[in-house]
């Protein structure tokens, strides 16, 4: 995080937070460490001018004068402290007073003073990042809430309060610092986690904390995201675990005090004890017997007590085995759940342990729990040896498992119970004392005694003891085990009846192996007192033994009892006694002096398990043998240490490489060893051209970085021990065996598989002997070795690919040492490590190799340029490197482009190809403008220099447009493009100074061009995209980088001069596209560049129709592609414009053809309007209708104002593909019928267009009317379709096509049947008036106050914005001619009466007059609007706008006669429908209407009308109307008759149920009859 003076950090959203979310309130205080407000009163001691950085605690409104408001959260940059009691600071460039006690003071520093100066916290970095992550997350946290993202908003609330929560335990201090480490882990987690969910930056980290782009190679930065290690991983020593168990108690009711707990880690994959452990109790008690088993998963456990940093408790149930002869294996019944061998517990409770995972070594874990350490807690080591054995780590452990026993019954009626007694006797006779261990944590003991099982002969015991014996007491020493039979009569009488023994060591020296053995056992009694152990030591004491000595005389005291046996497994855990016999005559190598070649021979043989762990006496007594006769011995003990070297390399044995070098740097004497060591080195070398079978030389090549280690050691001890003698000797040496290395090396070895791997091998091991030359030469010296030997290697790249990956493998080890990180070494091995790499790159070998070695040397000088000049190896890594990598990557993203062409999708480049790109833009980024000069005048052609401008700018473009970088690793974009457009700054002088004039090159400025509307383009650079606060930490680090490409690219084409033609049209869309990018500058910038471009046509052509046509044609398909905003609309009209840049039409209106060109300008910002506006409801929740009438704005204006007929046709089909999904089919045919008409029937060829094939205009036209002919039959709307059907016969009658005639024929006539068969629904119009700013601009216009009068054809749903109003209309139809003839059917009127139609009206009634009470038909008028649309409905919208209204008023007399004329047509169509049976089943339609018009007629109805018109009165002051009143006399005694019709076809229908309701009507009519005649007796009418 990082504050610069003068702008705000995610206050504003602190104060959100706070306000919305009471809960956070004081989390967010806590962030700022809630100190509270001071009163004004407290006085202060003022300084000035101290720089602090300060985080709001409490709000201030900045009510005083010139007060600075602030909110909770903000950050302030303290200018100065005022008198007394307040400070002055400034928030985003606003300056002010404020109280002291509503800031806290924090230091901070600051970098890259100025304008863009950065302001950074003396905090821990990554307190930093949770405070400002939290700010940032805050926001975004309450928007899942409002988007319904109800889970994340909770798993975000919590991991938000875990990460305050180890916030506060950083800013404590009170944790050690493997704590502290364990708490960022868990935060950076947690940050990553949120970052991802939210879709928010992937964070580069190192170490848990931020890095910084600027402090680390692009290549570091790109492997943070690949998340791949550097090529050479160094050995990782395991890290040691140690399980800290505690008892806390033990409660169980059936079982005393007197009780022994043992505790083992038990490991089921090997089947065998680890550890052993154990609480003993009162050691009074006659003979141990087993009880129970707990047993606790630590698979189970294992995860809950690592992620601890306390005990945790755990409850043991105590199992009991149902049959002791299974006690030996309870343990794996319980584990394997063999229920019935065990009974469980009748309560939970039983044992209670607690257990804790320490990490780190003895010494460490020691160091870091003090406390659990200060309880003398008894320390278990493991039941062998750990995976590492150190030098000086003795110990001499002898594992003894009591496994079981076969035993005679002896004569008893029931078996024995049997103890088994176990002492350890020296040779002579005496019993070592505290020699046996049952568990660690207890005294050792002299007596081992068994558990006794009950009654059984052959016992499994299965107890594992330790016996600790001294190593000077293992010779001679042997164990005794008594056998005794435990009474159950006499708890206190236990009687012997037999022994076993064995000794622990042979003869030859080796102790007893690592197995089972049987023993013998022997015949004894009670009496037998062993005073005397030669008696029994001479017997043999198993079947090994006895084949030894076969003539045992049979007078012996002891008698061995042949069925009885004794079984014990036996492991020594020794550093200093061995089983193996070969090691132990090495080790005693002076017992026999004659034997060391023999000796030394077998060495070989010895398995490495003995060999580690006897290691340091192993090395001791080969370089004592080498020091007692080198001549005789060297090459021996040069070949068995050779051995043990490559015995290492092993990956069983490779982590006691750790104890050679310790044992190398400790411990190791052998001063003169160097010399032979070299003599030996050298031969084999030398001997690599001659010998055939090469595989000891390749074991030597393998063991080469231990032999150096012994030789410069040996070296340095000579040298301590003789004051630095015969120092030219030993450098001479040296000199020598190089020479022989690079003799090897530059052996052809083509022929000779061999002979490779002797290569191989000696590359392998080469790069791991710097170090150790180091040690004894300077960085120079040995830096001119490796050149040397590097050099030797053969140049060319088809020696063989398994040798090319191992020449490569040791650069890139040679790259990643030691040796290379200095400068003064990098300059001397660069230039050869450079050339090998220039050779694969080239011939395009061994890429992934060389893309890591790159990766390397660029990271080593980015960490070298912190602190010196890096100039010369940047040069050099230009002059081989730069081309190359260009052509390397072009070729890699020409396969990644083809990949995309052939699966169609994107394809993202691989992580070794990733990293070619991030070299190349490491090397770029390391450039400064000298390296850019040297290159430019390197160049001997303006061939070449064209040949790498187009490369570079090739492989700009692909950088922007490939899927490189992951979507979420925005510091990889930026660090990219903030390279591209400096490099760019510095080619683009050269490109116009070469390039220009009379050596214009069209497709270098064309390259440039592209790349700068890509770059400009790119969505990583919208600023406006991104929040507040990554969009000014983008800017502060960077500034932006659009504005920065548009003022080079206005620049460049300024240069341009007369060549500015060569890019009209071709540049017009490009550069249109970077004037829709929302920033307004870039526009300004941009703008001018058109007015270029129409002043150079005019001049060539004498008009500028290309750059208007390819203006509209580019501009129509961004704006379709979303791009644009609402400032977008003015752009090219407006007259002021930010910075120096005049507007187009200031300039236009200075030009000769100023007319034409303003009128375009005016054209194009029409045009603009209407995109914009079909734009914004394509994308937005607008509905369909809302869709269509913006396509059909937008289709109107390309045909009638700029008559562009391609987009014009273009938008055609999008109309006709929208009202398709929204099923208006017959709009569609309309909208189609558009293109249709636009067609004739000739054999013209049209070229292919949209989804239509190349074909003639007459098969298109053909196809087209089909077409339409479908969708008119789809929308119902038959009489539509029957001309075009006519139209397509007569064609196919004039082609003599009959097939296709008769095809057209059925359809016509089919479509006749329809209009007669089928039932067709009559839609609803609708009047639909806007009224405000907020709707698209074709339903508007500029006041606001006007509103567009609009029609739908049915009933949408409209999203309210502003105002509307909207109420029903009625069609009035255009083809009254066929509404009045009498025999058209009335299914077909109903067509007729709302189809074609183009006007309509609604009436508004109102009184004129006095009104009256009685009858207010008198003087009810009607004002009757009728409106006039731009087009008949239907058509290609289902509504259009209203062109004209009519204002007209309806008397009285003339409303009544439309009243019963409306109802007279109404009931005769549904009368006519019930008749032909059109409507079946349900007649309630029927009789609703009946009951409507006649109960109306009873309650007034027309009775009103008759008593208000047929008055005398009235008639005789009304004479104009006479005529009138005679034509509503006749429409009543029509609708009379028409009743009457009614009634008797209700009388067929109506069922039984309703026959009462049928009866009420013909009452009620009769009543209506009656009424009529009476009132006015003279216009009675004739009955049913």
């Amino acid at each position: 995080m990082s504050w610069g003076r003068g702008f705000l950090t995610n206050g504003r959203r602190g104060e959100c937070l706070a306000k919305s979310f009471h809960s956070f309130h004081s989390v967010l205080c806590f962030i700022s460490n809630a100190f509270s407000p001071n009163s004004f009163s407290t006085p202060l001691t003022s300084f000035s001018f101290v720089f602090s950085l300060s985080p709001v605690v409490c709000s201030f409104r900045g009510s005083v004068s010139h007060g600075l408001t602030l909110e909770l959260g903000e950050t302030v940059h303290i200018l100065e402290k005022c008198e007394g009691k307040s400070f002055s600071g400034s928030i985003v460039k606003l300056n002010g007073i404020f109280p002291a006690g509503y800031i806290h003071l924090k230091k901070a520093v600051v970098t890259n003073r100025g304008q863009y100066e950065t302001v950074v916290p003396l905090e821990d970095p990554i307190i930093t990042e949770v405070t400002s992550t939290l700010q940032e997350w805050s926001v975004l946290w309450k928007q899942l809430y409002v988007k319904h993202k109800v889970d994340l908003f909770y798993k975000l609330r919590h991991v938000m309060n875990e990460l305050i929560d180890l916030r506060r335990q950083l800013l404590s201090g009170h944790l050690t610092q493997d704590q502290v480490r364990e708490v960022k882990r868990h935060i950076t987690v947690r940050l990553d986690w949120g970052n991802e969910h939210l879709g928010l930056d992937l964070v580069p980290r190192k170490e848990f904390e931020m890095v910084d782009a600027d402090q680390i190679s692009v290549s570091d930065l790109y492997k943070m995201d690949s998340g791949r290690q550097r090529h050479g991983d160094s050995c990782r020593m395991p890290v040691p675990h140690h399980l800290f168990v505690n008892l806390k108690s033990f409660t169980y009711n059936t079982i005393g005090e007197d009780t022994d707990i043992f505790f083992s880690l038990y490991d089921l994959r090997e089947g065998r004890m680890l550890l052993n452990d154990s609480k003993k109790g009162p050691p009074h008690v006659q003979y141990r017997r087993p009880y129970g088993c707990a047993v606790l998963a630590m698979s189970d456990v294992l995860q809950t007590i690592s992620e601890l940093k306390e005990e945790k408790d755990f409850v043991l149930k105590v199992y009991t085995c149902n049959n002791e002869n299974e006690w030996y294996q309870i343990h794996e019944n319980i584990i394997r759940k063999s229920s019935t061998k065990y009974t469980a517990p009748s309560t939970n409770y039983g044992l209670i342990i607690s257990l804790q995972l320490l990490r780190g070594d003895m010494e460490q874990v020691r160091k870091e729990n003090p406390i659990i350490f200060n309880r003398g807690v008894a320390i278990t080591r493991k039941l062998g040896f750990p995976d590492v054995i150190m030098p000086g780590d003795i110990r001499n452990d002898l594992y003894l498992t009591l496994e079981r026993g076969d035993f005679e019954r002896g004569g008893k009626s029931v078996q024995k119970n049997i103890e088994v007694t176990m002492y350890v006797l020296y040779a002579d006779g005496e019993i070592l004392k505290e020699c046996i261990s049952l568990g660690s944590g207890e005294h050792n003991i002299s007596e081992y005694r068994s558990f006794v099982l009950y009654h059984n002969n052959s016992p499994r015991w299965s107890e594992v003891i330790k016996l600790p014996i001294p190593i000077d007491r293992f010779r001679g020493s042997h164990l005794r085990f008594e056998f005794r039979h435990c009474s159950t009569k006499d708890k206190g009488e236990k009687k012997l009846f037999g022994f076993a023994f064995t000794p622990l060591m042979r003869e030859d020296g080796t102790t007893l192996s690592d197995e089972s053995h049987e023993l013998y056992v022997y015949k004894c009694d009670e009496n037998t007192t062993f005073s005397n152990h030669a008696l029994y030591l001479g017997l043999p004491c198993c079947k090994d033994d006895f084949n030894g000595c076969p003539n045992i005389p049979s007078s012996l005291i002891f008698q061995r009892s042949t069925k009885e046996t004794l079984w014990i497994s036996t492991q020594l855990s020794s550093t200093k006694l061995t089983q193996n016999v070969d090691l132990l005559a090495l080790l005693k190598w002076k017992a026999h002096p004659d034997r060391v070649m023999d000796i030394l021979g077998r060495l070989r043989h010895v398995c490495g398990e003995e060999i580690v762990k006897f290691l340091q006496d192993i090395l001791d007594t080969l370089f004592s043998i080498l020091d007692d006769n080198t001549d005789k011995y060297g090459p021996l003990v040069f070949q068995s240490l050779v051995f043990i070297i490559n015995l290492l390399r092993d990956s069983k044995f490779y982590h006691f490489r750790p104890v050679m070098d310790t044992y190398i740097q400790k411990h190791f004497a052998g001063a003169l060893a160097y010399k032979e060591l070299i003599r030996c080195l050298k031969w084999y070398m030398d001997r690599s051209a001659e010998v055939v079978r090469q595989d000891h030389i390749q074991e030597a090549m393998r063991a080469l970085e231990y032999l150096f280690k012994f030789i410069i050691q040996s070296r340095i001890l000579y040298s301590r021990a003789t004051c630095g003698m015969e120092e030219d000797q030993f450098r001479a040496s040296i000199q020598e065996l190089f020479q022989s290395i690079r003799f090897v090396l530059s052996l052809d070895s083509r022929s000779s598989e061999t002979l490779i791997f002797t290569q191989a091998a000696l590359l392998n091991s080469f790069p791991a002997i710097f170090d150790e030359l180091l040690q004894m030469f300077t960085v120079q010296e040995v830096a001119e070795f490796v050149r040397g030997t590097l050099g030797s290697m053969p140049s060319t790249v088809h020696i063989g690919q398994s040798m090319d990956v191992v020449k490569l493998q040791s650069i890139a080890r040679t790259v990643d040492s030691r040796l290379f990180s200095f400068p003064e070494s990098r300059r001397i091995l660069l230039p050869v490590v450079l050339h090998h790499i220039h050779l694969h790159l080239r011939q395009q070998k061994e890429l992934l190799i060389c893309s890591g070695i790159l990766s390397s040397i660029f990271s080593i000088i980015k960490s070298s340029s912190l602190e010196s000049s890096v100039q010369e190896e940047v040069e050099m890594m230009v002059e081989s490197l730069l081309d190359v990598l260009l052509q390397t990557l072009l070729a890699i993203m020409s396969k990644s482009q083809s990949q995309e062409a052939v699966r169609g999708q994107t394809c993202p480049l691989s992580d070794w190809q990733g990293e070619y790109v991030s070299c190349l833009l490491s090397l770029l980024r390391q450039m400064s403008d000298i390296h850019f000069q040297h290159l430019l005048d390197n160049f001997q052609s303006k061939e070449e220099l064209k040949e790498f401008l187009l490369k570079i700018f090739c492989v700009f473009r692909n950088l922007m447009k490939l899927s490189i970088f992951p979507r979420d690793w925005n510091v990889m974009r930026l660090l990219t493009s903030n390279i591209i457009v400096s490099t760019t700054q510095y080619l683009s002088p050269a490109l116009h100074k070469s390039f220009t004039d009379a050596d214009f090159d069209f497709k270098v400025w064309n390259s440039y061009f592209s790349l700068a509307v890509l770059f400009i383009n790119q969505p990583s650079l919208q600023l406006e995209t991104l929040t507040p606060a990554k969009r000014k930490k983008v800017f502060d680090k960077y500034g932006d980088m659009r504005v920065m490409m548009a003022y080079e690219l206005f620049s460049m084409w300024q240069n341009l001069g007369e060549n500015k033609i060569h890019f009209i049209p071709g540049m017009i869309g490009p550069f249109l596209g970077v004037t829709l990018v929302p920033q307004i500058e870039v526009r300004n910038i941009m703008i001018p560049i058109f007015h270029d471009m129409m002043d150079w046509e005019q001049r060539k052509n004498g008009n500028f129709k290309q750059v208007e046509a390819e203006l509209i044609d580019k501009l129509d398909s961004l704006v379709s592609e979303g791009k644009g905003d609402e400032n977008y609309r003015e752009l090219f009209s407006l007259t002021q414009l930010f910075g120096p840049y005049p507007s187009l039409l200031e300039k236009i209106e200075q030009e000769t053809w100023r007319e034409t060109g303003v009128s375009f300008v005016t054209s194009v910002t029409r045009l603009m309007e209407r995109l914009l506006d079909y734009r914004d409801c394509m994308k937005g929740d607008e509905t369909e209708n809302k869709k269509i009438g913006c396509t059909v704005n937008l289709l109107n204006f390309y045909k009638s104002e700029i008559n562009k007929e391609e987009m014009y046709i273009r938008y055609i089909h999008k109309l006709c593909e929208m009202h398709l999904q929204a099923e208006n089919y017959t709009e569609a045919a309309f909208t189609l019928l558009l293109y249709w008409e636009l067609l004739h029937w000739e054999e013209r060829p049209l070229r292919e267009f949209l989804h239509y094939p190349a074909q003639s205009e007459w098969h298109r036209k053909e196809g087209l009317c089909r077409k339409v002919i479908h969708y008119f039959n789809k929308g119902k709307c038959w009489e539509y379709g029957i001309p075009l059907c006519r139209e397509l016969a007569f064609q196919y009658e004039s082609l003599y096509d009959y097939q296709s005639l008769s095809w057209i024929r059925k359809m016509e006539a089919a479509y006749y049947d329809n209009i007669m068969e089928q039932q067709r629904l009559e839609p609803e119009f609708f009047r639909v008036g806007f009224y405000g700013r907020k709707f698209p601009f074709f339903l508007r216009v500029s006041c606001c106050d006007i509103y567009t009068l609009c029609l739908f054809v049915i009933i949408v749903k409209i999203k309210l914005r502003d105002y509307l109003q909207i109420y029903a209309v009625t069609p009035v139809s255009e083809n009254m001619d066929v509404l009045q003839m009498d025999r058209v059917p009335d299914r077909i009127k109903s067509f007729y009466r709302v189809n074609n139609v183009r006007r309509f009206r609604y009436d508004r009634p109102f009184h004129k007059g006095p009104k009256d009470k009685d009858n207010e038909f008198k003087s009810l008028w009607i004002e009757r609007t009728t409106l006039i649309l731009t087009h008949p409905l239907p058509g290609i919208s289902r509504w259009f706008e209203v062109d004209k209204r009519e204002l007209v008023e309806v008397s009285p007399l003339e409303n009544a006669i439309y009243v019963v004329e409306n109802k007279n047509q109404e009931l005769r169509t549904l009368i006519s429908q019930y008749q032909h049976k059109q409507l079946h089943g349900n007649i309630n339609l029927l009789s609703m209407c009946l009951n409507g018009v006649i109960d109306a007629a009873v309650n007034g109805g027309i009775a009103r009308y008759q008593e208000a018109f047929f008055d005398k009165e009235y008639i005789s002051s009304h004479p104009e109307d006479t005529e009138k009143i005679t034509q509503l006399k006749d429409l009543m005694q029509e609708q009379v008759h028409v009743l009457g019709v009614g009634l008797v076809v209700h009388e067929k229908l109506v069922h039984p149920e309703m026959r009462p309701l049928h009866k009420k009507l013909i009452d009620q009519f009769q009543m209506m009859r009656s009424s009529l005649c009476h009132v006015r007796p003279h216009i009675c009418f004739s009955g049913i």
